[in-house]
């Protein structure tokens, strides 16, 4: 599998992620320059060899229109780690209205739990309280250096320095 590359603006806030590819054309044309690179890592071309980027940052700053992270079924597991907001369980997962949609709950990041099959039906129309369930933890709506930061940790740790830890934004 191919590495990405963190792409940050000239602030260092994180703007995109690219295939490297991409990431080198805007280091050629002099658009962004290489803060770190991949370790053992080379691209070679018939004459040239380059450092694989792991991490580059703009020469310009490009304002970027807010984009928060998508509410989905794929985001809403990834915050809860793939498992069950009142059991642990990690099987049968479906979604869950902490206040249900029919009691007036909205369908937002901070009224959404995944729950497996088994608690979602024993908690049924009624707020976790009312079901003697309580959650392992407060819903939050993540950003995307929550996201990024979790792929860092799994796939590219060169990224690390330059993201914030993995910890709640309630913005």
């Amino acid at each position: 599998m191919e590495k990405r590359v963190l792409v940050l603006n000239l602030d260092h806030s994180p703007v995109a992620v690219v295939p490297v590819n991409k990431a080198i054309v805007l280091c050629l044309l002099e658009k962004a320059n290489v803060l770190t690179t991949y370790e053992l890592l080379q691209i070679r071309t018939v004459s040239r060899s380059f450092a694989y980027p792991a991490v580059i940052r703009l020469n310009q700053y490009k304002s970027i229109p807010f984009r928060g992270v998508l509410l989905n079924r794929t985001n809403l597991f990834r915050r809860d780690n793939g498992e069950c907001q009142y059991c642990g369980s990690k099987r049968h997962l479906t979604i869950d209205h902490i206040v249900p949609k029919s009691k007036g709950g909205k369908t937002n990041w901070t009224n959404l739990v995944t729950a497996c099959n088994r608690c979602n039906v024993n908690k049924g129309d009624k707020t976790p309280e009312q079901a003697g369930l309580a959650l392992r933890s407060e819903p939050f709506k993540p950003s995307l250096s929550y996201f990024l930061a979790e792929y860092a940790e799994r796939q590219a740790e060169e990224w690390l320095p330059f993201l914030p830890s993995r910890v709640r934004t309630d913005c």
